[in-house]
């Protein structure tokens, strides 16, 4: 077991990160978004951390039912800003490929994987609803801006489908490829560092790591096959 890490010593890991904003800055790149992005970071996981933990002491299913729409709604529209079409329009078609996608495996691994008891235990559908939705909106990101730019070079749709689609599954599977042998995934990690045996913690990553291969490719299948007639002739 391991200690709360006071304040103090959190502080430390922000100087590597401090020094590549610098490096940023002296090489001009856009240095002001990644500042902005870790304040966002900081203020995001201060807030969520507060809230979770009333949330995981709800016994009411509407709580975490609510937790998952907002989750939803919001990856599926962050998942847009990769392209260059009207985000209002292509909307539903995100929301529907990461809700089919991202749903469908959250159900399977919650309800028959860990047979959840009570279905909505808000401490384990949270978790990993958060890794099972944000796969999905990468992928889904990763895919439209890799389709746009297959198209602007007149490759057929079926061919720039494809290269899209195999753009966005690489994360997930360089992943499994290196898991084990070049990384321990968060999962896994953070299971050891609370004592529990590797070898349970091994099962779980598995888990982990099959759910989000499943819902990144179906949803950004879905999404791919939907965005054809929304696409400029």
């Amino acid at each position: 077991m391991i200690d709360i890490i006071p304040l103090e010593r959190l502080l430390i890991i922000f100087v590597p990160a401090i020094l590549v904003i610098g490096l940023m800055y002296r090489w001009q790149l856009s240095w002001h978004k990644a500042v902005y992005a870790m304040l966002r970071m900081l203020i995001q996981l201060l807030l969520i951390g507060y809230a979770l933990i009333m949330i995981f002491e709800s016994s009411a299913s509407w709580v975490t039912l609510s937790v998952l729409a907002i989750m939803l709604l919001a990856s599926s529209w962050i998942a847009l800003n990769t392209l260059n079409l009207n985000p209002l329009k292509l909307f539903p078609i995100s929301l529907f490929a990461i809700f089919i996608g991202g749903g469908l495996t959250l159900v399977l691994v919650t309800q028959m994987v860990l047979n959840l008891q009570p279905w909505y235990a808000p401490r384990f559908v949270i978790p990993l609803a958060g890794m099972i939705f944000a796969n999905s909106m990468t992928s889904i990101s990763l895919a439209g801006e890799r389709l746009q730019t297959e198209l602007e070079q007149d490759q057929s749709f079926e061919q720039a489908r494809a290269i899209a689609f195999r753009t966005a599954m690489i994360p997930i599977v360089n992943s499994m490829f290196a898991v084990g042998l070049v990384s321990l995934p968060g999962m896994m990690t953070g299971q050891i560092l609370s004592g529990v045996s590797p070898f349970i913690a091994a099962r779980y990553q598995i888990m982990v790591m099959c759910m989000l291969f499943g819902a990144s490719g179906i949803s950004t299948a879905l999404f791919l096959a939907l965005l054809h007639k929304h696409l400029p002739k």
